[in-house]
């Protein structure tokens, strides 16, 4: 919960998680999905303090590092050192790039972009790239995209009658990456 003291760190094992914040006008904003072998909290690092909720979307199972636990192991091990700034360093660009999808792309291209990321992302845990489960409701999807539950809706929809993805409730499989790529105007994630 947000405010509460920095105590662990936390590991996907299965599952997924939300994250969210509180804004200043009391509304909640979403601000990531983490999936099996993510880790979460590291931004409480620097407050001391959790800054953010998590919220589990499916079962999920979590393995709980005390930070004491944590800081002792990366004191004996360089190698985790330089593997958690390797994640730290992801976590960076991600948000990076999700300034960009925010501030430049329209909504075709934030969410083919977004399920570009996601089939990146298993594809990293060795999970099939091009099939897996969207466990984040249509409203969770728009706001952390930016869009409404009703323009989510609408273009998965879309993409699911033009051949990019095949839709199944809460199972996607791309089916034609390339036309999806080419929907998200970007360079190409997926080999």
């Amino acid at each position: 919960h947000i405010g509460e003291p920095f105590k662990a760190i936390y590991a996907i094992r299965s599952g997924s998680i939300k994250t969210s914040i509180l804004t200043d006008d009391g509304r909640a904003q979403v601000t990531g999905f983490h999936i099996s072998g993510e880790l979460l909290a590291l931004n409480a690092i620097v407050t001391n303090q959790y800054t953010c909720e998590a919220c589990a979307l499916e079962t999920t199972s979590v393995c709980e590092v005390p930070i004491e636990r944590f800081e002792e192991l990366c004191e004996t091990s360089p190698g985790l050192q330089y593997q958690m700034m390797k994640v730290m360093s992801g976590e960076i660009l991600h948000h990076q790039q999700l300034m960009v999808l925010l501030g430049k792309k329209n909504a075709e291209e934030r969410m083919a972009t977004y399920l570009l990321n996601l089939s990146q992302r298993f594809a990293r845990r060795h999970y099939s790239p091009f099939q897996f489960n969207l466990s984040m409701s249509r409203s969770d999807i728009g706001n952390y995209l930016g869009l409404a539950e009703e323009t989510v809706v609408r273009i998965l929809a879309r993409f699911h009658d033009e051949g990019l993805i095949i839709l199944r409730r809460r199972q996607v499989q791309i089916s034609d990456a390339a036309r999806l790529q080419a929907t998200a105007n970007t360079k190409p994630l997926l080999s």
